[in-house]
C-alpha cells in the first residue's frame, strides 16, 4: 500500500515510508519544475534516487495537468481566452522578450484594435477546444485498448492473412522471374540498390522539407505534456524502468522506451551482423523505398518502358523491405506499449509476438507518452533526437547519472579518422565511380569528386600519398600539431569547398551505405568480364586485403580470434562523414588534431570539441525545466561553467541541491593518511611515486590493512602503468607474497569482457572468508581510477569494506586536449576556470572510486585516501558532502591504524601451541615495523584479556 507523503499543499504517493533526505528531494525537485529553472541534484547511491525522481517528477506531472484541464474548463465555461496562463512562455523566458507588444500602432482606429483583440480570443478559444477534443479523444482511444482483449486476436488473424498474400505473390514474381530471359533480376536489383539516385538539393530540399514540416504539425498537435528520462546505458535505463514498474504510478503512467536499432531489433537476419553500423545500415537500406530516399536509377533501364521500371522498382521493394516494417503493426504496437509499463526485453518480446518493429513502433508512441525513457545519448545529438521524434518544447528533461555528461556530449560530437581509413575510403570511392560513371547524373559525379579532393588534401595535410598503400608510407615529419578549424581548412587547401553543402549530400543521398554496399559486394569476387577495369578492381581488392591488420598477400589461415571479428565493420567513409560534419563547426568552439606517427596508417586527423554547451544549450533553452542528477556530482563547477554558463544560462535559473546520506555517521570512516607506517611522507607526485620507497609504503599500509579489515579490500591506482609498476616492485620485494598471505589478490584485467569473470571470483572468495588458523582471509583487488572497476561496479557490503586510494589521478597536464580546453575556459569564461579543471577532473574520479564500497542503508565501510594533498581545503571541499563531514586527518599513521581497528577489530586468535604474545608480534613485526610496545596499544581489549588470560 503506497503512502501518501504531504510536503505542504503537495501529496506525494510513495511504496513506502520514505527517508527524511527523499522527502526533502522531491519537494526541491516538484519546485524546480514547477518554476521552470535547472536543478543539480546529489543523492548518493543507496538513498532511493531512482524512487525519489519518479515519484517527484510525477507527482508534479499529475498536479500540472490537472491544474490545465481545470483552467481549461474554466476558461470554455466563461468563453473568455487565456491573457496568459495557458499561452505564457515558459517560466525561465522573460515576457518582454516572448510576448510580443500587442499595443495598437499609432493612429490605428480602436475598432480595428478591437476587432483584432476578438478574433485573437477566439482563436485561443477555439484552440482549447481542439485540444480538449484531441485529449477526449486520446484518451478514449486508451481505454479501448485496455478493455479490448481481442485486438491481439485481431492482429494475428491480420498477420497471417497477410503472410498467405505475400506467399502467393512471392510464388507469382518466381514464376514470372522463370519465364523472363535477360539478366536475373536479383542482379538487377543489386545493381539498382548501388546506383546513386539523381540529386537535386534544390528541389529536394523543398520536396523532403515539406513533408517533414506537414508531418511535425501532426505530431506537434498530438503531443502532451511529457518527462523525458535519460540515463547512459540500457541496464541503467531497464532498472529505472523496474522502479517505475514498482511506484505507485506504475499503473496509471503511459511510459515508452526508446533504444537503439541494435538492442530493439527484432529481425534476425539484421540482427545478427553485430555490428552497430552495418545494422542501422541495412535496415535504412530495407526502408528506403517505402520512404522514398532512393529511387531505381533510370539509366539502367533506359531501354526498357516505364511500364517494366515500375515493375523493377516493386520487385526490389519487395526484396529488401523488412517483414517487421508494417504500419500497422507499428501502430498497434505503439498503441500496447502504453497500456501497461514496459522494459526494452518485454518490448522486443512484445515486437516478436504481434511481427512488429520495436525500434520503429515505439516512436508511434512518443506523441501521447507521459514518460520517455532513452539513452542520453539520443537526446543530446540533434540529428538523433529529430529522427526520434522527440519534441522539447515545454518539456521536462531529466538527465540522471549525469557526473560523465560533459563528456559523454564531448565524445558524441567528436570524431577522428585515421590515414589507413582515408586511403581505403578513397579507393574504394574511386572505384565505385568509375564503374557507374555513366549511369550517375552530373551532380552525383560532382559530388563525389569533391570528395575525393577533400580525402586526397586530408591525406596530404598527414605528409602522405592517397594512392599508396598507407602501411608501406613512412612520415619524415613525425608529431601532434593542433589547429583552429580555419587553420586547418586553408592549410588542406579546402577552404573553397562549401562542406555544408557535402554534409547536405552525405544525408541526403546515403553515399556511404551505398558504397559500403558496393564493397560488400564486389569487395570479394569477380563482377566483371576479362578487361582492363578487372584488373583495376583485382587490384583494389589487393589493396583492400592489404588493409585488414594481421593480414599480407597471401591469404591469411583463419584463427578463433579472427573469427570472431567480423571482417567489415562498414566503410570508412562512414566515420569521414563524422568528421566532416564536426568541420562545420564553428571556428572557436573546436579544434582539429593532426597526429602523424612514423606511418601513415598510424596517423590521424582528430576533431575536438571544446564547447559542449554549443549542443547542450538548444536542449535547455527548448524545454521547460531540466533536472541534471548522479549519485556523486562534486565538483559542479564543471556543469555550473562548462554547460550552463558557456550555454547563456544565468545563475538565477540554476538550483543545487545535495542531500546527505542514509547511513548512520558511525558506518562511514574516511581518513587522510599524510604518512605511512615507516614516517614516509605520502605525496604522489609524478616526480616521487614511483621511487622505491615510496612503492614498499603503499604495501606496508595494506598489509596492516588486510590484518584487520575483514571481507573485501579495493585498491585503487592512479593509472593502469602504475599499478603495473608497483606489483613488480612488490613481487621483486617479496611483499606480494606477504600480501597473499592475508588475502587472495585479484587484479582487473585488460579486457571488458573478462571484468565479470574477475568480479565472480573476488565475490566467491569473499563470501568463503573466514579465520583460519589465526589469519584473516577475503580478498584484496588492485584497480584503476577511471578503469572498469570504478564505475557502475557495487561492491556492497563485504565486497568492499575498505576503499583505498593512492594518491591523486590527476590528467596529464602534458596533453594538447587538455591545454586547449584550459585556454578556452580562461578566454571565454571569468576567474580564470581553466586552472581549476585538471583538479575538478582528478576530484570527479576520485569520487567515483570511493562512491562504490557504501551502497545501502545497513552498509559499512572505511575509506584511506593515501596522499597528504588530500588535507587541503580546496580538496576536501570537492569530496561529497556525505564524504567530507566525516573526514579524519592523520598526521601518522598509528592514529589512523587504531581509528580502522576501532571500525572493523581484529579476530580472536584460537589456541595455539606456541605463545600467544610472540605470535601476535610476529604476525605485526614484518609489516608494521614499530617497537613491540606500540603494538600493544593498537590490540583490542579482547587481545588484552586474552593474554592475561
Amino acid at each position: 500500500m503506497a503512502d501518501q507523503i504531504q510536503e505542504g499543499s503537495i501529496h506525494f504517493p510513495f511504496p513506502y515510508t520514505p527517508y527524511s533526505i527523499q522527502k526533502d528531494f522531491m519537494a526541491e525537485l516538484y519546485r524546480v519544475l514547477e518554476a521552470g529553472k535547472i536543478g543539480i541534484f546529489e543523492s548518493p547511491t543507496g538513498t532511493g534516487k531512482s524512487l525519489s525522481l519518479i515519484c517527484g517528477a510525477l507527482s508534479w506531472l499529475r498536479d500540472f495537468e490537472r491544474k490545465k484541464q481545470q483552467e481549461e474548463a474554466r476558461l470554455l465555461d466563461t468563453g473568455i481566452a487565456p491573457s496568459n496562463h495557458l499561452e505564457e512562455p515558459p517560466p525561465h523566458m522573460s515576457t518582454s522578450q516572448e510576448v510580443p507588444d500587442t499595443s495598437k500602432p499609432a493612429g490605428e482606429p480602436d475598432w480595428i484594435a478591437q476587432f483584432v483583440q476578438k478574433k485573437e480570443e477566439k482563436d485561443k478559444i477555439d484552440r482549447l477546444r481542439d485540444e480538449q477534443v484531441r485529449r477526449k479523444k486520446r484518451e478514449g482511444h486508451l481505454q479501448q485498448i485496455r478493455h479490448n482483449a481481442h485486438l491481439k486476436y485481431a492482429a494475428k488473424r491480420m498477420r497471417q492473412e497477410e503472410e498467405e498474400m505475400e506467399r502467393l505473390l512471392r510464388l507469382s514474381k518466381e514464376m514470372l522471374a522463370a519465364a523472363g530471359s535477360g539478366q536475373p533480376e536479383e542482379e538487377l536489383g543489386r545493381e539498382e540498390d548501388l546506383v546513386l539516385a539523381e540529386y537535386d538539393s534544390d528541389e529536394e530540399k523543398k520536396t523532403v522539407s515539406g513533408v517533414l514540416e506537414e508531418d511535425d504539425e501532426d505530431l506537434e498537435e498530438e503531443h502532451v505534456t511529457k518527462i523525458y528520462y535519460c540515463s547512459r546505458t540500457h541496464s541503467q535505463l531497464m532498472q529505472f524502468v523496474h522502479e517505475v514498474q514498482k511506484s505507485p504510478f506504475g499503473k496509471e503512467t503511459r511510459l515508452i522506451t526508446l533504444g537503439s536499432r541494435q538492442n530493439l531489433c527484432v529481425n534476425e537476419e539484421v540482427k545478427r551482423l553485430g555490428s552497430v553500423h552495418l545494422i542501422n545500415d541495412r535496415c535504412l537500406e530495407m526502408q528506403k523505398n517505402k520512404h522514398g530516399t532512393y529511387q531505381s536509377c533510370e539509366a539502367i533501364s533506359e531501354k526498357k518502358n516505364k511500364e517494366e521500371e515500375k515493375a523493377k522498382k516493386r520487385k526490389t521493394e519487395t526484396r529488401t523491405s523488412c517483414p517487421f516494417y508494417n504500419y500497422e503493426q507499428m501502430q498497434f504496437l505503439g498503441d500496447e506499449v502504453l497500456v501497461e509499463v514496459k522494459d526494452i526485453e518485454q518490448l522486443v518480446a512484445l515486437g516478436k509476438e504481434a511481427r512488429a518493429c520495436p525500434y520503429y513502433g515505439s516512436r508511434f508512441a512518443v506523441p501521447s507518452a507521459q514518460l520517455v525513457v532513452l539513452p542520453y545519448q539520443m537526446l543530446l545529438h540533434a540529428a538523433t533526437r529529430h529522427a526520434a521524434g522527440i519534441k522539447l518544447q515545454g518539456q521536462v528533461v531529466i538527465i540522471d547519472e549525469a557526473h560523465n555528461l560533459i563528456d559523454s556530449i564531448t565524445s558524441i560530437h567528436s570524431a577522428e579518422v585515421s590515414g589507413s581509413q582515408l586511403c581505403q575510403a578513397h579507393s574504394q570511392l574511386s572505384q565505385y565511380m568509375e564503374r557507374y560513371r555513366k549511369l550517375l547524373k552530373a551532380k552525383n559525379l560532382m559530388y563525389i569528386k569533391q570528395i575525393l579532393y577533400l580525402l586526397e588534401k586530408f591525406v596530404t595535410v598527414l605528409g602522405g600519398n592517397v594512392k599508396q598503400n598507407p602501411n608501406t608510407q613512412n612520415l619524415f615529419q613525425t608529431g601532434t600539431e593542433l589547429k583552429t578549424i580555419n587553420d586547418f581548412l586553408f592549410q588542406s587547401q579546402i577552404d573553397n569547398i562549401n562542406l555544408f553543402k557535402v554534409q547536405r549530400y552525405f544525408e541526403k543521398s546515403m553515399v556511404s551505405r551505398k558504397l559500403f554496399g558496393f564493397t560488400k559486394e564486389y569487395g570479394g569476387v569477380s563482377i566483371l568480364p576479362p578487361s582492363k577495369e578487372q584488373s583495376k578492381l583485382t587490384g583494389f581488392q589487393h589493396f583492400l586485403q592489404s588493409l585488414k591488420p594481421g593480414t599480407g598477400a597471401a591469404p591469411s589461415s583463419s584463427s578463433g580470434e579472427d573469427e570472431s571479428q567480423p571482417p567489415w565493420l562498414g566503410s570508412p567513409l562512414m566515420q569521414i562523414e563524422s568528421f566532416l560534419a564536426a568541420l562545420t563547426t564553428a571556428n572557436q568552439d573546436g579544434r582539429v588534431i593532426v597526429s602523424r606517427q612514423g606511418s601513415l596508417s598510424q596517423s590521424s586527423l582528430r576533431f575536438l570539441l571544446l564547447n559542449p554547451s554549443v549542443h547542450f544549450a538548444q536542449v535547455v533553452k527548448e524545454c521547460r525545466a531540466m533536472i541534471i542528477a548522479g549519485g556523486t556530482m562534486q565538483p559542479v563547477a564543471d556543469f555550473r561553467e562548462q554547460l550552463l554558463q558557456c550555454a547563456g544560462i544565468g545563475t538565477e535559473r540554476v538550483v543545487e541541491f545535495s542531500c546527505g546520506h542514509v547511513i548512520p555517521p558511525d558506518n562511514i570512516l574516511p581518513i587522510v593518511l599524510c604518512s605511512g607506517p615507516s614516517n614516509q611522507q605520502l605525496e604522489f607526485i609524478y616526480q616521487k611515486r614511483e621511487l622505491p620507497q615510496m612503492m614498499d609504503e603503499i604495501g606496508r599500509i595494506l598489509c596492516n590493512l588486510c590484518n584487520v579489515v575483514p571481507g573485501g579490500v579495493v585498491c585503487f591506482f592512479p593509472s593502469y602503468e602504475y599499478l603495473y609498476k608497483v606489483q613488480a616492485h612488490w613481487e621483486q620485494s617479496g611483499l606480494l607474497t606477504r600480501l597473499a598471505v592475508k588475502k587472495k589478490i585479484f587484479q582487473e584485467p585488460n579486457r571488458a569482457n573478462q571484468v565479470e569473470q574477475v568480479l565472480t571470483e573476488y565475490s566467491k572468495c569473499i563470501k568463503r572468508c573466514s579465520q583460519v588458523k589465526g589469519v584473516m582471509t577475503g580478498a584484496l583487488l588492485l584497480s584503476v581510477v577511471g578503469g572498469k572497476m570504478s564505475e557502475g561496479i557495487n561492491f556492497s557490503d563485504d565486497l568492499g569494506r575498505c576503499v583505498v586510494m593512492v594518491g591523486m589521478p590527476y590528467p596529464n597536464i602534458k596533453s594538447l586536449e587538455l591545454q586547449e580546453k584550459m585556454a578556452y575556459l580562461d578566454q571565454t569564461l571569468p576567474n580564470s576556470p581553466g586552472k581549476s579543471l585538471i583538479e575538478n577532473l582528478c576530484m570527479k574520479a576520485v569520487n567515483q572510486s570511493i562512491g562504490r564500497a557504501i551502497r545501502h542503508q545497513q552498509d559499512f565501510a572505511s575509506i584511506l585516501l593515501l596522499d597528504q594533498r588530500y588535507s587541503r581545503p580546496s580538496i576536501l571541499a570537492k569530496l561529497p558532502s556525505w564524504i567530507r563531514d566525516q573526514v579524519e586527518i592523520k598526521a601518522t599513521f598509528g592514529p589512523a591504524f587504531a581509528a580502522l581497528r576501532k571500525v572493523s577489530p581484529l579476530p580472536l586468535f584460537p589456541p595455539c601451541n606456541t605463545s600467544l604474545e610472540q605470535k601476535i608480534l610476529k604476525d605485526f613485526w614484518y609489516v608494521f615495523p614499530v617497537s613491540p610496545g606500540e603494538i600493544w596499544s593498537f590490540l583490542t581489549d579482547e587481545h588484552h584479556s586474552l593474554l592475561h588470560a
